[in-house]
């Protein structure tokens, strides 16, 4: 017997993924590109400054101290070895500084897009909130590429204790790095970056956006504008946005720098692991308040024409390029 066959209609319940933008290639080349371009440019305005920040941060426990301060730090550094003491060890946080921009500009885009094709369909212009967490995110991500280099930076910048002892290039500190403490030494201090960078960005990134929107409220722009802002506007939200960085975790960045230029080979052999709370408690003991924010004045000064600089070159060549 013939088993009559009836149609039966099928309905189509796939669910429609969001999709992102198309030509995802060609504007992380250009993130990676631009945002190089920025960071090295604003490195090298900023690398004297940096020198002299860390050599505070990294002082000796016991007092009395090396240096009594930001000019104090200038003036003995310039006498022993001159500018170019001041840039040593400047290849490294070059590096840096390209890894370092290009990857929070390539993630902050990255993840702005992602949460535009989510959480904000069909939004050109996210609310300030949504910035500030993308920026958060994009300084997580970073936090991983830009402990190694950070390490190593920190302890080129450090000067050498004992006289007429040739201080060690870069690749002589990864060769010690690594036989003291393995391929994890590198990641020494990570937990201090990553607070540093997921706070610090939020901060940079809704800064600069902060600020931005406020010129455009109070100009003939609309606060959702996508145009470009004239250039001292940017430098502005830049300045902004750089001051805002260094100066709310600035603790974090402390404790890391003197995890990170800890001579461990005079440690005792049996001595605990220190761990970044066990550093930040002996320093708050010994030097409180003070200690945590040693050198942060010089450090909001270098970082406000350096990232006003960054978001300018930044938004220039995005501009006449993109």
């Amino acid at each position: 017997m013939a088993v009559a066959e009836h149609a039966i209609p099928v309905r189509d319940e796939s669910m429609e993924l969001p999709t992102l933008p198309p030509n995802q290639g060609v504007e992380a080349l250009k993130d990676i590109v631009f945002g190089s371009a920025a960071g090295m440019a604003g490195k090298l305005i900023e690398y004297p400054f940096d020198t002299v920040k860390v050599r505070l941060q990294s002082q000796p426990e016991h007092l009395p101290l090396r240096y009594t301060g930001p000019l104090d730090c200038f003036r003995q550094s310039f006498q022993a070895d001159g500018v170019r003491g001041l840039y040593r060890g400047i290849s490294a946080p070059m590096t840096g500084a390209a890894v370092e921009t290009s990857c929070l500009f390539f993630s902050y885009r990255l993840i702005q897009d992602a949460l535009r094709a989510t959480v904000y369909p069909g939004v050109d212009q996210l609310p300030l909130g949504a910035l500030v967490a993308s920026g958060a995110a994009s300084g997580s991500i970073t936090s991983l590429a830009l402990t190694p280099i950070e390490l190593i930076k920190c302890r080129m910048q450090v000067p050498v204790e004992s006289a007429g002892l040739k201080p060690p290039g870069p690749l002589a500190l990864v060769g010690m790095v690594f036989r003291q403490e393995g391929l994890l030494g590198f990641w020494r201090g990570q937990f201090g970056t990553l607070i540093r960078e997921t706070g610090g960005s939020a901060a940079w990134f809704g800064g600069y956006e902060g600020v931005s929107s406020l010129f455009r409220t109070y100009s003939s722009r609309t606060p959702s504008s996508t145009e470009s802002l004239p250039v001292y506007q940017q430098m502005i939200a830049g300045a902004t946005a750089g001051i805002s960085y260094n100066f709310l975790f600035y603790p974090a960045d402390t404790i890391k720098s003197r995890m990170q230029t800890q001579d461990l080979s005079r440690l005792p052999v049996n001595s605990a692991r220190q761990t970044f709370w066990s550093v930040g408690r002996v320093l708050w003991q010994q030097q409180g308040l003070q200690g945590m924010y040693r050198g942060c004045g010089i450090t909001c000064a270098r970082s406000a024409p350096s990232s006003a600089f960054i978001f300018s070159v930044y938004e220039g060549l995005r501009h006449y390029f993109g």
